[in-house]
């Protein structure tokens, strides 16, 4: 099965779906996917567990193979890069150049190992692990309970996605330092 790794340390995550009661007459149309990009964000994703396999990960990535990047919380379309807020902005139109894409995962890399004080990773999850389409990066900065195990789990800080994305709504806007940093990728800083 694609996406089903083999090995050690990687686990399955459902992604949450609530649904206010067991009756058929609860259920909404909000909770159902309406797209390709809903089903792959709502869907489910691998943990990447061990920095190793982060490594490997970002290696089997083709920074040119149409990448949208959104930066959850973080205002602001540009050229193929978005961030989301609430309420929403236009929708990305243009996945990211290779060069952008190349930047944001190098960067992202960095960022993950100096600010997650952990032996592991566990922040990073994939739709397949051996070719992702969806990509959910955490904050290590934001994680409450990213395993979803809470009543209200963060939602991830950045998604890289080879789907053009729908706007994601932040709860609430990111931090004023990952603005900057976000910024700063596009030289916008």
């Amino acid at each position: 099965m694609s996406g089903n790794p083999k090995g050690r340390g990687i686990a399955p995550i459902r992604a949450n779906r609530t649904v206010a009661s067991a009756k058929m007459a609860d259920v909404t149309t909000e909770n159902i996917p309406n797209n390709e990009f809903q089903r792959l964000y709502r869907g489910r994703v691998w943990s990447v567990m061990g920095w190793d396999q982060l490594t490997a990960l970002w290696q089997r990535i083709d920074p040119a193979a149409g990448w949208y990047l959104l930066a959850v919380g973080v205002a602001g379309p540009q050229s193929g890069i978005t961030g989301t807020q609430s309420p929403p902005s236009p929708t990305i139109s243009k996945a990211a150049d290779a060069a952008i894409v190349s930047a944001f995962i190098e960067r992202i890399d960095a960022l993950l190992r100096a600010e997650h004080h952990e032996s592991y990773c566990g922040i990073v999850y994939a739709d397949d692990l051996e070719n992702p389409r969806l990509i959910k990066i955490f904050d290590p900065n934001n994680l409450g309970s990213s395993c979803g195990s809470s009543k209200n789990p963060p939602g991830p800080g950045w998604i890289m996605s080879r789907v053009q994305p729908d706007e994601i709504l932040a709860a609430r806007p990111a931090p004023e330092n990952r603005k900057r940093w976000w910024r700063s990728l596009l030289g916008d800083s």
